[in-house]
Parts: C-alpha cells; sequence; structure tokens
C-alpha cells in the first residue's frame, strides 16, 4: 500500500499512465477525527483505494461514492462528514447536498468532523486512427492540440510517414490491446485495409467510429462487414463518410471536419450528463 508520504509520486505515474482516478483530501478536521487535514487517498473508479489514507470506514464510504460521482461527470466534490447530531442542528439529512457541499454522517464514536475535497482526474481522450492516408496525416498533426491521446495502427513501412507525430504505435490493425477510457476511431486507410480495418475498430468500445471515403465505398464496406458477421447494431453506428459536412476538399479541410464531428459527439455526451 502507497503511504501518505509518496502519494504525490503515485499521483504522477498515474497520470503519466493515462489511468482515471480520483484525489481525496481532507481539508479541515473538528475534534478528534482518525485522518488530519492533508491526508490524501487516490480512489479508482471502481471505488479502490490504490494509495494512501482519509481515515477508517466511519469516513470512508461516503468519500469513495463522492469519487466515483467526481469520475463519472468530471465535476470535483467537497464532503463534509459531520455526526448526526451536529447535522441535525443545522437541518441537514446525511446524503443532502446544499451551496456545493455534499452532507454525509459520521459514524464513529469520535464523532469529529471532518470536510474532504474530491478531485477527478480523467486520462485524455483516445484518437485512434487506423492508416497512413493524407488525412490520416492531417488528422495527427491536428489533433495535437485538442488534448486528444493519439493512437496510429498501421503497418509499420507505413506509419514511419507519421514522424514524430505518431503518438502511440500499433503494427496492424488489430486493437485489442488499447488501453480503457475514451476513445475515437477513425478508419483512413485509403484502399489498403479496409475491411480488417473497419473490423477492428468495429470490435472494440468506442465513443465514435468513422470511415474516411465516399458514400458508395461506404455502402460496399457495411455490406461485406455484414457478411462477415459484424452485429447490424455496431454498422449502425459507423458514420461514413466521417466528419461534418463543411463542403471540405482537401486533406486538411476532411481532418477538420472530422475533429469538428468528434468535439460535438464528445461535448454533447458531456452536456446530457451534466444536465
Amino acid at each position: 500500500m502507497v503511504t501518505s508520504d509518496n502519494i504525490l509520486d503515485l499521483v504522477s505515474a498515474m497520470k503519466a499512465g493515462e489511468r482515471a482516478f480520483a484525489l481525496a483530501t481532507v481539508v479541515r478536521t473538528v475534534a478528534a477525527t482518525a485522518a488530519k487535514p492533508g491526508a490524501k487517498a487516490v480512489i479508482l473508479p471502481d471505488g479502490t483505494i490504490e494509495g494512501g489514507w482519509i481515515g477508517g470506514g466511519c469516513a470512508r464510504g461516503a468519500v469513495l461514492k463522492a469519487a466515483q460521482a467526481a469520475l463519472l461527470d468530471g465535476k470535483p466534490r467537497l464532503v463534509s462528514i459531520q455526526p448526526m447530531d451536529l447535522l441535525k442542528d443545522q437541518g441537514l439529512r446525511p446524503g443532502e447536498e446544499r451551496a456545493g457541499i455534499a452532507f454525509a454522517k459520521n459514524m464513529c464514536p469520535s464523532q469529529g468532523t471532518m470536510d474532504v475535497f474530491v478531485e477527478p482526474f480523467l486520462p485524455r481522450p483516445q484518437l485512434v486512427i487506423c492508416g497512413a492516408s493524407p488525412v490520416a496525416l492531417a488528422l495527427a498533426q491536428q489533433a495535437a492540440g485538442l488534448g486528444f491521446a493519439l493512437t496510429v495502427a498501421a503497418p509499420a513501412v507505413d506509419r514511419t510517414a507519421f514522424g514524430a507525430t505518431g503518438g502511440r504505435q500499433i503494427d496492424g490493425y488489430d486493437l485489442s490491446s488499447l488501453p480503457s477510457g475514451e476513445r475515437f476511431i477513425v478508419v483512413s486507410t485509403q484502399g489498403k485495409g479496409d475491411e480488417a480495418a473497419l473490423k477492428a475498430a468495429l470490435a472494440v468500445e468506442a465513443s465514435y467510429v468513422a470511415f474516411v471515403g465516399s458514400p458508395k465505398k461506404a455502402v460496399a464496406l457495411r455490406a461485406q462487414l455484414a457478411e462477415a458477421g459484424v452485429p447490424a447494431a455496431r454498422l449502425e453506428e459507423l458514420r461514413a463518410p466521417a466528419g461534418l459536412d463543411l463542403g471540405a476538399i482537401s486533406p486538411e479541410e476532411i481532418a477538420l471536419s472530422i475533429l469538428a464531428e468528434m468535439i460535438q459527439v464528445r461535448r454533447r455526451g458531456q452536456r446530457q450528463l451534466l444536465g
């Protein structure tokens, strides 16, 4: 178990590894509490404490619940864990939220109060580009400034075209080793392994899967994939041709239209989640 002494090393490693986690920090205590101000813990999306310490079971449940909620919507929380008598004096009930503070009951005999700030850290969304066409190269260049973690999947001989912009590299189109998280997959193979790349893209979980090509080619590929056993529901999710209809012609313009569609999908989902 990682202790609070080197919790910041754990935080750095988690961020570098593009892993989702929440950092809980005790910011205030009143009367007797096991944890003191400054105590920290790293909490995973499943509620597991990866490292650090924020006190015993009296407070842990409320903090873990807040951490999981924060990782779902990306918003930090301030949790105030208080004895039941004190909550009643303020006209509060456990589970109630007021002025941005979530209140919980302290079940410990010590009956102290502890305020904990919970901050979510979410990995960057992944842009997975299958292929090394001119549109694929333009996508890699333009995506760098938009906060996407880039992965390029293509045969080794083709991936050299990306140079320093290639990000994470995958030989061929097997996407089963992709790290978990929010994914956006664009197949821009330009006739070199179209069906194989699309099969791989549709076989993994993703918020967005798109194919760069003409409408006629997209229809033909959908039919081939259906014959190959790709579920109809997955084929319906495929965006083909890729990108918003901006009248794009050049590879750079097409890449821009795809990134615009990706951002539209991503932000629309976030707005619905946040209400």
